[in-house]
């Protein structure tokens, strides 16, 4: 039987959830709708989902709360679309740097949030198979370099401190979680930049030198970041979970 994507709507708004959720459900997608966030722990306690449209202005548990729990706990492979009340630009900062795949300023229309569904899943499909995001741990460490991801720099094998730009350190935790695996530029831009990665075509290039450059990386012969020709790059260097320092 053909996979029907089960969409999740968590929103306070009964007359918001019901459309979205009905609309949806005429475009061939599978819907539920719940009102807070007690409510969407108790339905994922039983239930599988593919992706969840979570607001951010709810009473109690708001959607930023909600989204930090959900990255930390069992739940955090679901991709999350946060809808914001305001076109406030820090709610939607917080919000993807919570571990929001995308956001929607109220009011939208129904069909950019189909569409919007429908990007976020692909790119979620588009990883290669197989692959096991890192877990959370404080320190990654690969050949001479180590990542503190609580303080998001860069430490070298003398505790130097490297400091990186937020895109510089979303692109290395992208390479440092899919280790080995040959990525193609539309990949790296799709998992570091989201929705405007349409906007920012071979910026990637550019990314991946700046990053090579932290990395002390000889870009005619790089050690940590390889060239792929016609496919992409690949991060080279096997990458673990290093214990905290006392």
């Amino acid at each position: 039987m053909e996979h029907v994507d089960h969409v999740l709507i968590v929103d306070d708004d009964r007359e918001i959830r019901e459309l979205v959720g009905n609309y949806l459900k005429k475009n061939g997608l599978r819907t539920t709708v719940m009102a807070d966030g007690r409510q969407m722990r108790a339905f994922l306690e039983a239930n599988q989902v593919d992706l969840i449209v979570l607001d951010i202005m709810m009473p109690g548990d708001d959607g930023l709360l909600l989204c930090r729990e959900l990255r930390a706990g069992k739940h955090k492979k679901i991709p999350v679309l946060m809808l914001t009340a305001r076109n406030d630009e820090t709610d939607r900062i917080i919000g993807l740097e919570m571990g929001a795949d995308d956001y929607l300023s109220k009011p939208f229309s129904a069909r950019e949030l189909l569409a919007r569904i429908n990007a976020v899943l692909r790119r979620t499909r588009m990883l290669p198979p197989n692959l096991v995001v890192s877990e959370s741990g404080r320190l990654l460490g690969f050949g001479r370099w180590r990542l503190d991801t609580t303080a998001r720099h860069l430490l070298d094998q003398d505790g130097t401190l490297v400091a990186l730009s937020g895109a510089e350190y979303r692109l290395l935790r992208v390479f440092l979680d899919h280790a080995q695996r040959v990525l193609s530029r539309d990949q790296l831009l799709n998992l570091t930049q989201g929705r405007d990665a349409d906007l920012f075509d071979r910026s990637i290039d550019l990314l991946v030198s700046r990053l090579r450059q932290r990395l002390l990386d000889d870009a005619r012969d790089p050690a940590y970041i390889k060239t792929v020709r016609s496919e992409g790059y690949v991060f080279t260097f096997p990458v673990e979970i290093l214990p905290e320092q006392p």
